[in-house]
């Protein structure tokens, strides 16, 4: 059941891409996909070597200790759509769909983490994947909008 878990989270995290991709400034958009793949990495890598969590089913298995389909994709992915959905936003609604996104992701986090082998938590809780992704997501919609504002100065 994990494995079809994964695979149908694969396909739903590349039609979103690529649904995501196709209205403009499509290289804002793919700007974020590349920053948040990086960030997430960084911090999963550190989450995963330090043994607070582990990813027993997960793709590439014999290459990779953290979930590939996670940081390089669905997280990136989402990214952009909370960006897209607080492009024009002004600050206090940004904060409010930001917890929005990370709740949902938190809670889905929590589910799999409960009742499938896609996670399992060892000195990690849901709590601090609630803050690392609500941070993480802030970071980056406001590195993209400083980027966007030094942008229209040149």
């Amino acid at each position: 059941m994990d494995r079809i878990i994964l695979w149908s989270l694969l396909i739903i995290g590349i039609t979103l891409l690529f649904s995501s991709l196709r209205k403009p400034p499509i290289k804002n958009w793919i700007l974020i996909f590349f920053m948040s793949s990086c960030f997430s990495t960084f911090l999963g890598v550190l989450v995963v070597e330090k043994k607070m969590l582990e990813y027993p089913v997960r793709f590439l298995s014999n290459y990779y200790s953290s979930s590939l389909l996670y940081e390089y994709l669905l997280f990136p992915v989402v990214c952009i759509y909370f960006y897209q959905t607080t492009y024009r936003s002004r600050y206090f609604n940004i904060v409010l769909q930001c917890i929005l996104y990370t709740t949902v992701l938190t809670i889905i986090e929590f589910l799999f983490e409960r009742y499938t082998e896609l996670i399992k938590y060892h000195t990690w809780t849901w709590i601090y994947t609630f803050i690392s992704t609500f941070l993480l997501m802030m970071f980056i919609r406001f590195l993209m909008q400083l980027i966007n504002r030094k942008e229209r100065l040149i």
